[in-house]
């Protein structure tokens, strides 16, 4: 056995990366949509998608059907969600939209009181505060228009725990919405 024959095939690494290449310009923005549903904030969201594409990468090639492509890459996006949630320095940190304000004590001129919250940053702010597997059902099943048999593909669950989660989601997510209206 000679050393080159432990060398991959470059011919059939190349044609896998340019197929995983084209996959990644097509998909990314859905991609990139159900990774912020996933992650809450668009910073986190954009690592969580990077991350992600590179441990599906050495895969690619055993992928079986393109179909179940996004299935797949959907459900790496959500394991590695976890992964970083059971994470200790993940969990300190608590990203925001909001940045810290300037030192204005020896400004005197007046700034005006920000507009009053868009509704759908609003409903954001709201689904962010699901628990993960509740907030990834609520993005598949209403912000990507998945049936619940492909919602349960996606997230590698049943069909009732997909309804169940739905159900509990959008029972928190009535609740908080009555608590801001009333506290707003």
């Amino acid at each position: 056995m000679s050393a080159t024959t432990d060398l991959p095939d470059l011919r059939v690494a190349g044609a896998r990366d340019r197929d995983f290449a084209a996959y990644v310009d097509e998909r990314r923005p859905a991609l990139l949509r159900w990774a912020r549903a996933v992650a809450g904030d668009p910073h986190t969201a954009e690592d969580l998608l990077q991350t992600s594409l590179v441990r599906v990468l050495p895969h690619w090639g055993r992928l079986r059907d393109a179909a179940a492509a996004d299935a797949y890459v959907r459900r790496a996006i959500l394991h590695q969600h976890v992964s970083w949630q059971r994470q200790r320095w993940r969990r300190s940190e608590a990203p925001t939209d909001l940045l810290p304000e300037p030192d204005t004590s020896h400004d005197t001129r007046h700034t005006p009181e920000p507009p009053g919250p868009d509704l759908g940053v609003e409903l954001w702010r709201l689904v962010n505060v699901l628990p993960t597997q509740q907030r990834a059902t609520v993005a598949l099943r209403f912000y990507e228009g998945l049936s619940v048999a492909e919602t349960a593909t996606v997230l590698g669950c049943s069909s009732g725990t997909v309804k169940s989660n739905t159900s509990r989601a959008l029972a928190a997510l009535r609740r908080r919405a009555a608590h801001s209206a009333l506290a707003g």
